[in-house]
């Protein structure tokens, strides 16, 4: 059975750790706050390993984000700061010198570049403050390659990718953190859906299945064990070509 006060005070070592061993005494944890449950879980972990004042929140709206008020309540019940930018205009200008070289945008494109200049907006805060950025995966995500890959799928140190969602938010509540951060539905940010919505089952049907092994629907049981070999290639190392000399 899965000990959320014994392992949350694992990772509030853990982290500790790593940031003794790899960072210097002033080095910021940098946190991408989406409003999501994870980062903010993720965010209320590193308060609890290094302290509200080495903890840098970066909110990225791309336009206008509706429930941006739950990332500055987030920040405020945290004690962290944090700093604000939007992402629209390098999207938009991305989008726009691709289309004028004569590539039309699909889906993939669309759905993914926005995490991906997230994530390279976390490493240059990152560069500026001599930070390390926390990956806010957790493994159900991982699991059915619900994550971009060199998106939200990066990072310097992951604290979650081996707990399912289910876990992560036993975690959130052994740090303290109010439900209503910890219980926020998942929305992608684009089409309205929930991230369950968009795939095809619910998180509690997946997390039961990644820790035991059953899935009573057979459907659902397939599409899972489909979209997890599709996408290993996002949480494995990059094959490399190795030579004898």
């Amino acid at each position: 059975m899965f000990d959320s006060k014994k392992i949350t005070l694992k990772l509030i070592a853990w982290l500790d750790d790593y940031f003794q061993k790899n960072a210097a005494p002033e080095t910021k944890a940098v946190i991408g706050i989406s409003g999501g449950k994870d980062s903010s879980i993720a965010a209320a972990l590193c308060v609890a390993a290094l302290g509200k004042e080495r903890v840098l929140g970066v909110l990225m709206p791309q336009g206008s984000q509706a429930d941006i008020d739950v990332s500055y309540d987030l920040c405020k019940a945290l004690g962290i700061n944090y700093v604000e930018i939007n992402i629209a205009d390098p999207v938009t200008n991305l989008y726009t010198e691709i289309e004028n070289s004569g590539m039309a945008l699909n889906t993939i494109a669309t759905f993914n570049t926005p995490a991906r200049l997230r994530m390279t907006t976390l490493y240059a805060v990152s560069g500026i403050v001599s930070g390390r950025v926390i990956n806010t995966c957790n493994l159900s995500e991982d699991w059915v390659g619900y994550s971009t890959k060199f998106g939200d799928s990066a990072g310097d140190v992951s604290p979650f990718s081996l707990l399912t969602m289910t876990e992560v938010k036993a975690v959130g509540r052994e740090l303290g953190l109010p439900d209503r951060f910890i219980d926020k539905i998942p929305v992608d940010g684009l089409c309205g859906k929930t991230d369950e919505d968009n795939l095809g089952f619910a998180y509690e049907v997946l997390d039961r299945y990644i820790r035991t092994g059953v899935c009573a629907d057979i459907e659902i049981k397939a599409k899972i064990d489909r979209m997890h070999e599709m996408n290993l290639h996002k949480v494995r190392p990059m094959p490399i070509f190795r030579t004898d000399f």
